[in-house]
């Protein structure tokens, strides 16, 4: 048994016998996806270019979807390389995988990154396959098309949230490592901590948080090409919802506590900007004064 995915889990996967890849199907055209939260069947046995990180829980969601390679956005590295932690942790499978470059295409947008996109790191097993920094995404998906089809017993992997309290404490801080996991009823009105990242996923404004929060936290992803890794943050603007993103090299992409305690402010929308947010402070003070803030009535 593999105990590779740290604080994620100590069981997600069972490999087969010596980490060895176990059948060939037949090659198919890569699949886009512009987030791997949001993956079909058809990914299974195929190359994936997905516009979310790199970081461990979308490696943990490529190795259960089954996928023969994947491709993420490297969301500027950031702090102890957790924007290309993936890489490694399939490594460790047998699967190939490499990420494109946050300054050659926007995160968040599967289209951008095989248009655009430039391999910025790639494991051993994608480096195998011919894999090259510098090449293009497009390129790297057919050479990715020669990688071994591993077969990964997978358990159940479970939503990563918790809430964070605080005396004094008069509105709830929910903390969840993937935007993907917020809830719709539950969550209405919270500040809404991720380790997502702030880039538009599909350039879709109603996906910028999918509830009505009073705030939304995300990282970076060092900004990038057209500052796609901030662009969540106007949408919020139009639904009342403050927003701010904390540098990539402050705190850990994929890890929502990170976010919280360790990040930095590097953009803010006009809403969190009038609650009193500015760039420079540290996340955990700006959240902690909205925390304690008197909640508005209801209407």
């Amino acid at each position: 048994m593999f105990h590779i995915f740290g604080t994620l889990s100590t069981s997600f996967f069972e490999p087969p016998p010596f980490g060895l890849a176990v059948g060939k199907i037949r090659h198919m055209p890569p699949r886009l996806a512009a987030s791997i939260t949001n993956l079909s069947p058809e990914v299974k046995g195929a190359v994936l270019i997905t516009g979310s990180h790199g970081g461990r829980y979308p490696g943990v969601l490529a190795a259960t979807a089954g996928v023969r390679a994947a491709i993420f956005n490297d969301a500027g590295i950031g702090m102890d390389g957790a924007g290309i932690a993936a890489l490694r942790d399939l490594e460790c499978l047998g699967i190939a995988a490499a990420t494109a470059s946050y300054l050659s295409c926007r995160i968040g947008d599967a289209e951008d990154m095989a248009l655009r996109g430039r391999i910025s790191h790639a494991n051993a097993v994608a480096q195998a396959c011919g894999v090259l920094v510098e090449q293009s995404c497009a390129e790297a998906a057919g050479r990715l098309e020669q990688a071994p089809l591993i077969d990964i017993r997978c358990n159940p992997v479970h939503e990563l949230r918790s809430e964070f309290e605080l005396p004094g404490q008069r509105r709830r801080i929910v903390l969840i490592d993937s935007a993907s996991l917020v809830n719709k009823t539950n969550d209405i009105g919270a500040i809404v901590v991720t380790g997502s990242h702030g880039g538009l996923v599909g350039g879709d404004p109603a996906k910028a948080i999918q509830v009505a929060a009073y705030a939304a936290i995300f990282n970076d992803a060092g900004g990038g090409i057209d500052g796609a890794g901030r662009t969540r943050l106007a949408p919020l603007d139009d639904r009342g919802i403050a927003g701010f993103t904390v540098t990539a090299s402050s705190a850990r992409i994929g890890e929502a506590r990170s976010t919280l305690v360790d990040g930095i402010v590097s953009a803010v929308n006009r809403i969190a900007r009038d609650r009193g947010a500015v760039v420079g402070e540290t996340a955990r003070e700006v959240i902690e004064r909205w925390a304690r803030r008197e909640p508005s009535p209801a209407p």
